[in-house]
């Protein structure tokens, strides 16, 4: 969430953020108005309670006709301080209400507009020509049939749309992919974790996946819990309710778990193969630093993202996302796009987000500086979405007969292939 004292300093600012987002720009209104109740009735319950403990002392002392006007006096205080109290807290409540509804304060520098109004910041690598190299590429699940790696028919018959197995070399390749992204991210000082896929409702809410994105989360009723569709969640979570010390900063984590999506909102968008599922894996970066180091940090974020995809061979690009395709707790966010050549276009690999004290703040994970105690700042990257990983890997990197060449960087983790073979016509 926002601070409230920006709100209240600089309300335009907050609804200039709303309205690029596509959002409720009469919810600033309405939270102020709702924090200016708040702090009137918490002003309101103070003097009573000080008028209330100042008669207290008084009626010991009385007697007669004035000790009786003191207790007619003391009890109907007594009614004042309780409604007094009830509308602190329902001013209070509803404050908190509207306040978990809005949105994090975009960048300035961010591109207004929605899904296609991003900015390209740069291009990588090189897109292949396969008319010159004599042959029309197959997609990647035409490939992964032929390698034996992907079965879509069967993750079907036992799941439902959208779900599938890796098979053969195509769960080689998954652990090839995890294990490379983790000693990438390792040598860069995070450290690796594994996460929780169930979290409580809080670390959901807290980390903004109960607002907009609510519809794509799964919910288990019963027990209360949700199923995160990143390890985002989990990590953020991990520190809530403390207090980290200014050296204790900047804390790396990279974080593997399962994934699961509704994928709510994109009935017939992707249906084919295993770019768009209910369930994937993922390693994911997840830094926390001090406030003042957010937007360096979120750069950092993007570089370890480049040199995984430049070590993949992939040809990508960087863009910056436009407000209206922003999360509820991002200020800004780089997308990293690879190339994908039966579509003939950039699709989003990664993506890194600065959420500055947002997710912070709603989750109370603050740090110490010398007797100061503020909230921090929280960035997260992702640095493999295997399945996605994986589309962009076969038709990138295949060959005339089927095959597929093996990046460099991946061979140590499957065994020193070069290229993986087909097992079937």
């Amino acid at each position: 969430m926002i601070d409230l004292r920006q709100l209240r300093e600089d309300p335009d600012r907050v609804r200039a953020s709303q309205r690029a987002r596509g959002e409720d720009v009469d919810l600033v209104d309405a939270l102020l108005s709702a924090d200016e109740r708040r702090r009137s009735s918490s002003a309101r319950f103070d003097e009573l309670r000080a008028e209330q403990k100042t008669l207290g002392k008084l009626v010991p002392k009385a007697q007669g006709e004035e000790k009786a006007a003191l207790l007619k006096k003391a009890g109907e205080l007594s009614t004042a301080v309780k409604e007094a109290d009830a509308a602190q807290n329902e001013a209070a409540e509803e404050t908190q209400r509207l306040l978990l509804r809005l949105g994090n304060l975009v960048h300035p520098e961010v591109p207004v507009g929605g899904e296609d109004d991003f900015t390209v910041r740069e291009t990588l690598g090189t897109v292949r020509d396969f008319e010159a190299e004599g042959f029309t590429p197959r997609d990647h699940l035409e490939l992964g049939q032929l390698l034996g790696a992907i079965d879509v028919e069967r993750g079907a018959k036992v799941s439902g749309s959208r779900f599938y197995y890796l098979t053969g070399i195509g769960a080689l390749l998954e652990l090839a992919l995890v294990n490379a992204a983790i000693a990438q991210a390792t040598e860069a000082g995070f450290t690796p974790m594994l996460t929780p896929a169930l979290v409580k409702p809080r670390a959901m809410e807290g980390t903004g996946f109960l607002g907009q994105a609510a519809e794509n989360v799964y919910q288990l009723e019963k027990d209360e819990l949700y199923l995160v569709g990143t390890s985002e969640v989990a990590l953020a979570g991990y520190h809530m309710d403390e207090i980290l010390s200014v050296d204790q900063l900047p804390k790396r984590y990279a974080g593997f778990s399962p994934c699961f999506r509704r994928e709510a909102g994109t009935y017939g968008k992707d249906t084919r193969g295993i770019f768009r599922v209910h369930q994937f894996d993922k390693v994911e970066m997840f830094t926390y630093v001090a406030p003042e180091d957010a937007e360096a940090e979120h750069l950092r974020l993007l570089e370890w993202e480049k040199q995984w995809l430049t070590g993949l061979e992939l040809p990508f690009q960087v863009i910056d996302v436009a407000t209206g395709d922003l999360g509820a707790s991002a200020s800004r966010k780089y997308d990293c796009e690879a190339w994908i050549p039966t579509q003939g276009k950039y699709r989003e690999l990664t993506s890194a987000s600065n959420c500055n004290e947002f997710q912070a703040r709603r989750l109370s994970i603050r740090y110490r500086d010398g007797k100061q105690v503020r909230p921090l700042a929280t960035l997260n990257g992702t640095l493999c979405a295997v399945p996605r990983t994986i589309v962009a890997l076969l038709e990138n990197h295949q060959l005339a007969d089927g095959s597929v060449r093996v990046p460099a960087m991946l061979r140590p983790y499957l065994g020193g292939r070069e290229v993986l073979e087909p097992v079937a016509k």
